[in-house]
């Protein structure tokens, strides 16, 4: 069975995904890891989704206000086992919903060029590439994404 909870960044199991991301990340971002991961804390993220397979943590994301209309996806993760379900997918949907209930009109992001599976997953979930962002400006790997809800 598949069941999304909706916590924060306190979740153990949320920490767990997050660390495995981490570690996926430093392997495909090399040098530039520490970059992005200076961006990447967790100690405040208020909405965060987990995404369980039979009890089991398999997925994870977050969104943090970046604007007073607008929240950032942070930390988007799916274990590598279990890629290819449409779990990023839920996880992604979940979040927007959570963002619309916030009465926020639109959600941007980041991810690396190095990624296509997310570039892939963001592009069919109706997001829009725009010009790099905040931190992310001329950052040569770095593709940011925007989506109105």
């Amino acid at each position: 069975m598949f069941t999304l909870l909706r916590t924060d960044s306190v979740n153990t199991d949320f920490i767990t995904l997050v660390k495995e991301l981490d570690t996926y990340l430093a392997i495909i971002d090399g040098e530039e890891h520490a970059f992005y991961n200076q961006f990447n804390k967790i100690t405040s993220l208020k909405h965060a989704i987990v995404a369980y397979e039979n009890g089991v943590p398999v997925g994870c994301g977050a969104i943090k206000e970046f604007a007073p209309d607008t929240v950032e996806v942070k930390r988007m993760y799916v274990l590598p086992e279990q890629r290819g379900k449409g779990i990023a997918s839920k996880v992604l949907a979940e979040l927007e919903r959570w963002a619309k209930e916030l009465n926020y009109s639109k959600c941007v992001l980041e991810t690396g060029k190095k990624q296509p599976e997310a570039i892939s997953l963001y592009n069919k979930s109706g997001y829009v590439n725009i010009p790099n962002y905040g931190q992310y400006l001329n950052v040569e790997n770095s593709i940011c994404f925007e989506k109105k809800l």
